[in-house]
């Protein structure tokens, strides 16, 4: 197939301009003014604005967790990304005890392969660091999987790792350039808590937050970037909701550490005021959203430069799900969507003048590419996959349930008000949403292998 999308304004992480984009054979070949091709389709993008695709780097697609599984499969995910304008999704994969990295990998890879509909990669929440799987760090790299993710929580699942693990695991990943991941928050401290909330029949989804306040999240993060800043090796946190943590990341980063921070559309909107609501525990997720003067400072961080990404955690759980923990928050399910709605609300956010529209690209597209090394995506640059989002200013969008592509039945963005919204998305050249219809196929996207960039 070969295009061009004429007359828009192409935005990047670092300008905006009128140009014409010509696409063939899934790729960008030319960026430029007026630009003719004989026997090229031509897409019409006057008064529009022309982007790079989102990436979100962080989902949950038929994940196995507290005692049930996330409601969208890798169909309904991907195609709900789709038509949010993400042409990339990062899934998890979670180890299990005795397997190896890339041996946990290929069963997920089989199951998403027939039913991705953009294409994708995985980050490897490891369980089991043995001295096998660190060693492994190089070879799994090298086949396109250089990024592992860390619990410092879920200890009575089973899935957390100790100081010691995070401290071996970062000496490793120096060595190989490979990333670390964390998901920080203190199990201890909110064990203690909840303990505490049961015996007091305190079990509303309010306690869910207080029993995973702000500090326990934050004195996890400065715990991790500690170990980071000791070894001087590189760390994603992923997640950041919290003000200290937001501190913690900027002080390393003004020192000269290669520190990274994600946050979620979630925590930029909302504040743990939902928990107080009747639907509440539709909201439950960890780190739960936190106070207005976190929520602050993450905008804060945003603008400053300090987030570097801007990411979903999306594990969406159907009605019935969640109403599992309608009497007892600790039945409840964790995890909120949001694949659909990152790049249109960060977008509107952009529309409504709260961050300019390159700063949206930088944190939903080029930096989550090049922190792990998706060469082929996250810019619209001759010669990178023909991953174009098409977007419309003018329109007013409000978010409802009818109109997302999820396989869940509410959605915890009902009635928030967007100012623009896409109006297509192409994966690889090829048309996949369009004016609230997806048009893409299971089975279209594919495995993308990130070689990262080692830092000398």
């Amino acid at each position: 197939m070969e295009f061009v999308i004429k007359g828009g304004t192409v935005i990047t992480s670092t300008s905006s301009y009128c140009g014409d984009v010509h696409v063939k054979d899934g790729k960008i070949v030319t960026i430029g003014q007026n630009l003719s091709v004989n026997g090229a389709n031509i897409v019409d993008a006057a008064g529009k604005y022309v982007l790079p695709g989102a990436i979100d780097a962080h989902t949950h697609l038929e994940f196995p967790f507290n005692g049930t599984t996330s409601a969208d499969d890798y169909f309904a995910g991907t195609r709900a990304a789709a038509c949010g304008g993400v042409t990339t999704v990062f899934d998890f994969v979670t180890q299990r005890k005795g397997q190896g990295i890339r041996e946990a990998v290929a069963p997920r890879n089989a199951l998403c392969a027939p039913k991705a509909c953009v294409d994708y990669s995985f980050h490897v929440a490891l369980t089991d660091l043995t001295p096998a799987v660190l060693e492994e760090f190089s070879a799994a790299a090298e086949e396109g999987l250089p990024s592992y993710k860390l619990f410092m929580v879920y200890k009575k699942d089973g899935l957390m790792m100790n100081d010691a693990d995070i401290y071996r695991a970062l000496e490793r990943s120096k060595e190989t350039g490979t990333l670390i991941a964390v998901h920080a928050e203190n199990p201890d401290v909110i064990d203690l808590n909840i303990e505490r909330f049961q015996k007091e029949g305190k079990l509303s989804p309010w306690y869910h937050y207080l029993s995973r306040p702000e500090a326990v999240e934050a004195e996890a993060d400065i715990r991790a970037i500690h170990w980071a800043r000791t070894l001087d090796a590189p760390l994603y946190i992923v997640h950041l909701a919290n003000y200290e943590g937001m501190q913690a990341v900027r002080d390393a980063v003004n020192d000269g550490y290669e520190i990274y921070a994600e946050t979620c559309p979630q925590y930029l909107h909302f504040t743990c005021d939902v928990y107080k609501r009747d639907d509440g525990r539709n909201f439950v997720c960890s780190p739960p959203i936190k106070g207005q003067k976190s929520q602050d400072a993450l905008w804060k961080g945003i603008k400053e430069g300090y987030i570097n990404t801007v990411a979903t955690d999306h594990c969406p759980f159907r009605q019935e799900q969640k109403d599992w923990g309608k009497d007892d928050f600790t039945k409840i399910p964790n995890g909120c969507m949001g694949v659909e709605n990152l790049y249109p609300y960060m977008l509107s956010e952009a529309n409504k003048g709260n961050i300019t529209f390159q700063k949206a690209v930088e944190l939903c597209s080029e930096n989550p590419a090049k922190i792990f090394g998706c060469t082929q995506k996250g810019a619209l640059e001759p010669g990178k996959d023909a991953d174009i989002v098409i977007y419309d200013p003018s329109i007013d969008f409000t978010i409802t349930n009818e109109k997302m592509h999820s396989n869940c039945d509410y959605t915890i963005w009902e009635g928030t008000e967007l100012k623009g919204y896409i109006t297509s998305t192409y994966s690889r050249g090829q048309l996949v949403y369009k004016d609230g219809e997806f048009l893409g196929k299971a089975g279209y996207g594919k495995f993308i292998k990130c070689q990262r960039q080692k830092n000398s």
